[in-house]
C-alpha cells in the first residue's frame, strides 16, 4: 500500500514484526523495524527519497563500496514521552555532521530536506517501535555508502542513502576499564578521523581486540604522532576530571565532533561545572590517578550518552578510579537524558519534536 508523509512516498510492510519483539529485553542494535528510509543519487543527483519496507540490498560485486570504501553513517536516537510525543535530540547537528563526512570522503552532499522530512515520515511509519521503559530508545542509523560500479580507484558516480532503526536497550551496563594505546592510532592529521567514516572503526577492532585480551573492555586512543595525548575513548569523546574542573581534547583533523560532547560541555558550563577543552597528555592523567586528584574519566556518545571509565592501564600498570557517591557522570547523564525524554526543560533548544 502506497501513502505520501510530508511529501514522502511510502510503500508500507505487508506484516509486522513487532509482536515478535520483547521490548523489555532488548539488545542494542540486533533487533530492526518494519521500514526504511532509502534514496539514490544517480544521473548527477539525488532522487526522490521513498520509505520502504526494511530488506536486504542488492549491490553488483564491483560497488565500490567494496573496494574503496566510501562509507559514512551517522548515530541518533528517537524517544517517547509518556504522552506518547516523539523527540529527537539536534538532529540538524548530523545532518550537518553527515555532510560534512561525504565531503571528506567525496560523496555528494544531501539536501537537507531529504534528510529531515525522510526521517520524519520514517518515525511516522514506526512511531510503536518506539520504546518507553526508561534507558529505551529507537537508535536510529542514517548512513550512505558508494553502490556505482567499477573497480577504477576514483569516487562513484552511484550512491546509496539509506536510514534504518532498531529499538534499543542500553548499550553498555556498568563501568569499563580501558587501556591507554601506546602504538595504534585511530586517525591522523590530515586524515579522516573528524569524519563519521566506516573503515575509522573497523581500523580499531583489532587494537581493541588486543586490549579485550589483556582484560580491557576498551582503548584510550592517543595522538598518532607521539602517543602522549588522549583523544577518544574507544567510538566516543573522552572527558576526564581533575579535581572539579572536567577536561576534554579539542576537535581536529582527528576527533570527532561529537554532539554528546557539545551538549555535555554547553550544560556543565551551565551548572556551574569549570570546563577546560585543551589537549591532556598521558603524563598529566597517569601523575593525577597518582596524587588522588583523578576523580573521574569517562566516554562520552550518542549510543552511551555517558559510559564511567572505573581505572585504565598503561605501562602495564593499572589505576584505578576512586569511586565517588555523586559523580559528574551520572549527575550529566540524568540531565541529558531527561531532556531527551522530556521530563525537563530544555534551555538550550536540543529537543525536537516529531510532528
Amino acid at each position: 500500500m502506497n501513502t505520501i508523509i510530508n511529501d514522502i512516498e511510502v510503500l508500507k510492510a505487508k506484516t509486522t514484526k513487532i509482536n515478535e519483539v520483547d521490548f523489555d529485553n532488548l539488545k542494542f542494535g540486533s533487533v530492526f523495524s518494519d521500514h526504511m528510509l532509502e534514496c539514490n543519487f544517480k544521473n548527477g543527483k539525488w532522487q526522490a527519497p521513498k520509505v520502504v519496507p526494511y530488506g536486504p540490498i542488492t549491490l553488483d560485486p564491483s560497488a565500490k563500496i567494496f573496494h574503496y570504501g566510501q562509507s559514512i553513517f551517522e548515530g541518533m536516537k528517537a524517544y517517547k514521552d509518556a504522552e506518547e510525543n516523539v523527540w529527537l535530540f539536534r538532529p540538524l547537528d548530523n545532518f550537518k555532521r553527515l555532510n560534512i563526512s561525504a565531503k571528506r570522503l567525496a560523496i555528494p552532499e544531501l539536501p537537507e530536506s531529504y534528510f529531515m522530512d525522510g526521517l520524519k515520515a520514517l518515525l511516522e511509519v514506526d512511531k510503536d517501535w518506539i520504546p518507553k521503559k526508561d534507558g529505551s530508545s529507537l537508535y536510529i542509523r542514517p548512513f550512505v555508502f558508494a553502490s556505482g560500479n567499477g573497480f577504477h580507484a576514483s569516487p562513484a558516480t552511484e550512491y546509496k542513502f539509506i536510514i534504518a532503526t532498531a529499538p534499543s536497550g542500553s548499550y553498555f551496563s556498568g563501568e569499563v576499564k580501558v587501556l591507554i594505546e601506546e602504538k595504534y592510532s585511530r586517525s591522523a592529521n590530515g586524515g579522516v578521523g573528524y569524519a563519521k567514516a566506516g573503515g575509522n572503526y573497523a581500523g580499531q577492532f583489532y587494537p581493541t581486540q588486543l586490549a579485550i585480551e589483556k582484560g580491557y573492555q576498551q582503548v584510550i586512543w592517543t595522538d598518532d604522532n607521539t602517543h602522549e595525548y588522549i583523544e577518544e575513548a574507544g567510538a566516543m569523546n573522552i572527558f576526564v576530571r581533575i579535581n572539579d574542573t572536567l577536561i576534554t581534547g579539542p576537535t581536529s583533523d582527528r576527533i570527532l565532533d561529537g554532539i554528546t560532547r557539545k551538549s555535555i560541555i554547553e550544560l556543565a558550563k551551565s551548572e556551574g561545572i569549570a570546563v577546560d577543552v585543551r589537549k591532556i597528555t598521558v603524563t598529566e592523567v597517569v601523575e593525577a590517578a597518582k596524587n588522588g586528584t583523578l576523580k573521574e574519566m569517562f566516554g562520552a556518545g550518542t549510543a552511551a550518552v555517558i559510559s564511567p571509565i572505573s581505572g585504565f592501564g598503561y605501562k602495564d600498570q593499572d589505576y584505578t578510579l576512586p569511586k565517588l557517591d555523586d559523580t559528574f557522570a551520572s549527575y550529566l547523564k540524568k540531565r541529558i537524558t531527561d531532556i531527551q525524554t522530556n521530563k525537563a526543560e530544555d534551555p538550550f533548544g536540543w529537543r525536537f519534536k516529531v510532528e
